[in-house]
């Protein structure tokens, strides 16, 4: 996924806000997994929402307002009701930025964990 920062992803350094950096892990997951077959409303009709369980980051490399950068998705793992992605950020330039680890977990409408179902499962496998 290719993304131009603007201002308003930056913090008054004029360096994206570390936070913004879950929005577009975010960005990229949905994407990937529409991509796949599995846009995030046709999963919630089906009663499966994913939520996350856990976040890693690591901040290398500052993304500067006006940058261009490519946000690179793929999973790591899958089983019946989690998925691991890890995300990469480069710039313009190649240069890695900031690579992040999200663990997405497959809940019903309760919040109780449940099976994504084998189809997604396989969609999502690696």
């Amino acid at each position: 996924m290719q993304k131009t920062i603007f201002y308003h992803d930056t913090d008054c350094g004029g360096v994206v806000y570390y936070g913004n950096y879950l929005k577009f892990f975010e960005e990229a997951r949905t994407i990937y997994m529409a991509e796949k077959g599995y846009p995030v409303p046709a999963l919630i009709q089906q009663g499966k929402f994913f939520v996350v369980a856990r976040q890693e980051v690591e901040y290398k490399f500052p993304v500067r307002y006006a940058d261009q950068i490519t946000i690179d998705t793929k999973v790591l793992e899958v089983s019946d009701i989690k998925i691991v992605f890890e995300n990469t950020i480069t710039n313009q330039n190649g240069r890695l930025c900031t690579k992040g680890k999200t663990t997405l977990v497959c809940v019903d409408k309760n919040g109780v964990p449940t099976s994504m179902g084998t189809n997604v499962k396989t969609a999502m496998g690696l």
